[in-house]
Parts: C-alpha cells; sequence; structure tokens
C-alpha cells in the first residue's frame, strides 16, 4: 500500500499538516523537524504525488522533453537536463517524434494536457516553421529549444555552432591533403543542416576550392542516409578523396557501404561525421568527428527553462546561448600522400 503524509504524521506523533509543511520545506518548521520528517518518509518509501501536488498548489513540477529520437547525443542531453531538473525538485516527462512533424504536435499538445510548468524541444527533421508552437506564446508556457530550433519563433535556445564546427573539420581535411570532399548534408529547413553546410562552403572557398553544388547530397539524419549517399557516389565517373556527413550517423552509413564497396579509409576515401558518438569512436578505422558536448548543452537548457519559470511574468527577452564544438581528430582523415609517392 502507498505510504501517505498520514501514515508518516501518525508515525511521528505530528500533526498531518505539519508533515505536509515540512515536506514543503515551509520556513515555519525547525530544521529538526524537517530533517525527522524526511527520515521518515524515506524509511517509509513516501514518493509524493507530483499531479495532486500541481493541482493543489497550481504549480506543476514536471518539464516535458521532446526528441527526434533517443541517440547517444539526444541521450546525453536528457541526462544533462535530468541532472539540473532533479536537483530543483522537477521530473520528467520524454517523448520521441521520430522525425515526424505530425507525431511532434501530438507529443506538444499531451504534454501541455499534462500541465507541464514547460518545454524543452529539439525540432524534428520534416518541422518547416514553428507555426504550431505558437500554441506556448498563448498559455505563456515556457518553451526552450535546444540543437534543432526554429529560428523565426521568439524563445530561448541553446546550440553549438555548427557553422564554426564544420568549417574546422572540412579545414582539417583540406590541411590533411584532401581536395575533392563532398558533403552529405540534412534536410535543407533544419537549422544544423543549414549551418553545417554553410561553414563546409566557406571552409572551401577560403582554401580556394570550387563549391560544386552536385558535390552536396541531401539527405536525412540517419544511417541508411548515409548508406543511400554512398550508393549514388559509387555510380559516378569522378569520385571524390573525403566525405564529410551532417552527422555521425550519416557518416557511419557511409562507413558501412564503403567498406561494403571495398574501398579503404582513408587511403581511398576519407571521413568525418559531427556529433561525436559511441560508434564513430569504435569503428575501424576511428572516425574523425566534432564534438558537441550535449550534456552541457542539457544542463543549460534545464537551467533556462527553471530561470523562466520562477520569474514568471517577469520573463526576460528571449536570449541564445552558443557552445563552443571540439574538432576530434581519428584515423579515418590520415594524411593523404601525393600520388605516385
Amino acid at each position: 500500500m502507498k505510504t501517505t503524509i498520514k501514515d508518516i504524521a501518525k508515525a511521528l506523533n505530528l500533526h498531518h499538516s505539519t508533515v505536509s509543511r515540512a515536506l514543503n520545506r515551509h520556513p515555519d518548521i525547525s530544521r529538526e523537524t524537517k530533517e525527522m520528517v524526511f527520515a521518515k518518509a524515506e524509511e517509509l518509501d513516501y514518493r509524493p504525488d507530483a499531479i495532486a501536488q500541481s493541482f493543489r498548489n497550481r504549480e506543476s513540477k514536471t518539464l516535458g522533453i521532446v526528441v527526434p529520437e533517443v541517440n547517444d547525443f539526444f541521450a546525453a542531453v536528457i541526462r544533462g537536463i535530468e541532472e539540473v531538473s532533479y536537483t530543483n525538485g522537477y521530473i520528467l516527462l520524454v517523448t520521441q517524434s521520430n522525425e515526424s512533424y505530425d507525431r511532434e504536435v501530438i507529443n506538444i499538445r499531451g504534454l501541455i494536457s499534462h500541465q507541464v510548468a514547460g518545454v524543452l524541444i529539439s525540432v524534428s527533421e520534416n518541422t518547416h516553421d514553428g507555426g504550431h508552437l505558437e500554441i506556448f506564446q498563448r498559455r505563456e508556457i515556457p518553451l526552450v529549444f535546444f540543437d534543432r530550433v526554429c529560428k523565426e519563433v521568439p524563445f530561448n535556445k541553446v546550440v553549438v555552432n555548427d557553422y564554426q564546427g564544420a568549417y574546422e573539420v572540412v579545414s582539417h581535411l583540406i590541411a590533411q591533403g584532401y581536395e575533392h570532399i563532398v558533403h552529405l548534408a540534412g534536410p535543407p529547413d533544419v537549422s544544423v543542416s543549414k549551418s553545417r553546410l554553410e561553414g563546409f562552403q566557406a571552409a572551401l572557398r577560403d582554401h580556394s576550392l570550387p563549391v560544386r553544388p552536385e558535390w552536396i547530397i541531401s539527405g536525412g539524419f540517419s544511417q541508411e542516409d548515409g548508406m543511400r549517399a554512398l550508393q549514388r557516389i559509387q555510380g559516378w565517373q569522378e569520385l571524390p578523396d573525403a566525405i564529410f556527413a551532417v552527422n555521425d550517423p550519416v557518416a557511419i552509413g557511409a562507413y558501412f557501404k564503403i567498406k561494403e564497396y571495398g574501398w579503404r579509409i582513408p587511403e581511398d576515401l576519407a571521413l568525418a561525421g559531427f556529433g561525436n558518438t559511441n560508434e564513430s569512436a569504435i569503428a575501424e578505422p576511428a572516425i574523425t568527428t566534432v564534438n558537441q558536448s550535449p550534456y552541457n548543452i542539457g544542463r543549460i537548457a534545464a537551467e533556462m527553462i527553471l530561470e523562466q519559470i520562477k520569474a514568471g511574468e517577469t520573463r526576460t527577452a528571449p536570449r541564445e546561448e552558443v557552445l563552443a564544438t571540439q574538432l576530434i581528430v581519428r584515423a579515418s582523415t590520415r594524411r593523404r600522400e601525393p600520388a605516385g609517392s
């Protein structure tokens, strides 16, 4: 049977209202009484009903999260959010859009119906605008974007410098002797895809290399997208000497096809990704990538939304936090030896 406040009160010979105030850290309750109540609550395995509390106090202690999928990257982001939310007495409801705009809309409606205090979201690859998020403005529910954002919607955002990360990894490929570089790009309307494509193009221009539109292959963010892109490349008369993928899953998909075709990495084709996933580290050879510090993204996003919740009607103007990336150089982009050497 579930332990109640009255059970704790009976065990300590206290009034149930005293126990309730102690559990809520009311200043009128002495430190000794609070410690005694919390010790007994732990002993009796007392767990408060967060939903019931939100109805009584008109204050929800639940945060909603919407992610495209729970992969390595987003799992690390969620850990960062959870660390901050747990410390501040909040619990999480995590939903996945599975890269579907329609499912993203359903998830948002479900979280709002559960009276969450706020929502943290990374939009799907099929989300082309933020019209469905205007409900948060109308209902004055805090919202924070992380990683993939809708720039036209005025909410707080936590992102990494995707442009700079892409620029550095492509500049690294060029410094290693690679000049014919294909970009396996993400969906054109997604913020991270746009920024990484711009970084790719800028690095080529700054190193006096041509930007060839036909060597930019747009797709999604999955391994299957990387595999499909390599199937196209295999049929080209002129082959690239390096590939920069929009993220590590796409790079891993490309990796599998490169191996299947009997090409060597990096002797025949260098390969770089973005995201620093576990798979990129354990591939053979290990794949050069860009670290995004996903745990810190989650931590900062959680701190942002809790600031908004505490501010109430006095919320400050939206701001954007841009975190630095880190180039992780591995064997897949080893220096290319000149022909005939």
